[in-house]
């Protein structure tokens, strides 16, 4: 075994990326204060082909060299747009039909292995903040909340990690419903 070339990767140009059809599903961003968790962040919308992030509340938005770090170009791909505060960002994804999906720990979370994506209908996974989490606010107008299992002495993942862990369940289970 060896590992691939970038050239063997065979990866898509950003003018093909922008292009290209994108999973149903894009990523709000409640509040994060790292810019290496939001660069992190843009590079797992890039790997999963998100349809956009919405970067709200006191979210930084590129450029910014901090989020290039992490997101290694994954900025200039992936859409986004700046959105005042999260709760306005949900309510209008909410009235466009997208069902809103809170990564939280919350009383009647469904745990993520139990989790079963819809064809055909559009997802808002909202990730929180790295200390509050996600607002209580946000919480209510979520149609879900979802809880990633652990097994260990700490009570959560990394805000980035979550989103790895969460999006790519989402976008394998939409390989399987294709």
């Amino acid at each position: 075994m060896r590992k691939l070339s970038i050239e063997e990767m065979d990866r898509l140009s950003v003018d093909q990326f922008k292009t290209a059809d994108k999973f149903p599903f894009v990523i709000v961003l409640d509040n994060i204060r790292s810019l290496n968790n939001v660069g992190s962040f843009f590079r797992t919308g890039d790997a999963f082909r998100a349809q956009k992030i919405y970067l709200c509340g006191f979210t930084q938005s590129p450029p910014h060299r901090e989020i290039t770090r992490s997101a290694l170009g994954a900025e200039l791909s992936v859409d986004w747009e700046k959105v005042e505060n999260t709760l306005g960002a949900v309510q209008r994804l909410k009235a466009e039909g997208y069902r809103i999906v809170a990564v939280e720990q919350a009383e009647g979370s469904q745990l993520l292995q139990d989790f079963q994506a819809e064809k055909d209908v559009p997802y808002a996974f909202v990730f929180g903040n790295e200390v509050e989490g996600v607002a209580d606010e946000v919480i209510a107008l979520a149609d879900t909340c979802l809880e990633i299992p652990q097994f260990g002495t700490k009570h959560s993942f990394n805000v980035s990690v979550s989103a790895g862990i969460v999006l790519w369940e989402f976008v394998k289970q939409q390989l399987i419903i294709s």
